[in-house]
């Protein structure tokens, strides 16, 4: 690895990142308000600004972090990160259970928005007479699909605090959905250890590689 990549690396995927990371989590906060939560919307978070959402550590030092190792490997590996979590008020929804499922889906449909609309700039790109930004423009396209897919999946994992675990407790009686919820604490050294033993990729990256591909074929670019 040398300089120049890693400045590239960098320049290709800062936009996506920042994008994919900021709606998902503005996504949470507007459906929150949608269904009578206005924690978030007091608070500022419902907003594109980027700022209000970026965690230094979870939005910058973490990818850059994987960034680096998997360039110095030679490799690609699975681009993680995080944003400071919306603040959500279980109980100002006015129907806790249902709507908290839909403030969780909120995040990962974002993703998928996202990742359709980068497809598209992508084949705009293509399309479009080649000239200084077509390649560039195609370059970013092809990371933001593949930035917020990523997100999108790894959100939907059944693992509380992710979106995915949001969704299940939501849909489990209430009994078994409280058992289930205490596990909470458990969720983030969980996913480490799926990560750092290469069981999440191993898990996810079929998943990955199999939705990019469907993308790509839906709007007939060699994203791969």
């Amino acid at each position: 690895m040398n300089i120049e990549s890693l400045v590239s690396a960098i320049a290709i995927y800062a936009l996506p990142v920042v994008f994919a990371i900021t709606l998902h989590e503005a996504a949470h906060g507007y459906v929150a308000k949608h269904f009578g939560d206005t924690t978030a919307f007091v608070l500022g978070r419902v907003s594109l600004n980027p700022m209000r959402h970026i965690d230094p550590v979870g939005t910058i030092l973490v990818p850059l972090v994987i960034l680096l190792a998997t360039s110095w490997a030679g490799g690609r590996g699975m681009l993680f990160g995080w944003a400071k979590p919306v603040p959500v008020n279980y109980h100002a929804l006015r129907r806790p259970r249902q709507h908290m499922m839909w403030v969780a889906a909120a995040g990962p449909l974002a993703n998928l928005a996202m990742a359709l609309a980068w497809a598209l700039a992508g084949k705009l790109a293509v399309v479009l007479p080649e000239n200084y930004f077509s390649v560039p423009l195609y370059l970013i396209s092809r990371a933001g699909v593949e930035v917020n897919v990523v997100l999108m999946l790894l959100n939907l994992l059944p693992i509380l605090p992710l979106d995915g675990g949001r969704i299940i407790a939501s849909l489990l009686p209430p009994g078994l959905a409280d058992r289930y919820a205490r596990l909470e604490p458990l969720g983030f050294p969980i996913l480490l250890a799926l990560m750092f033993t290469n069981v999440l990729g191993l898990v996810m990256y079929p998943m990955i590689a199999g939705s990019i591909q469907l993308i790509a074929s839906a709007f007939r670019l060699p994203l791969l």
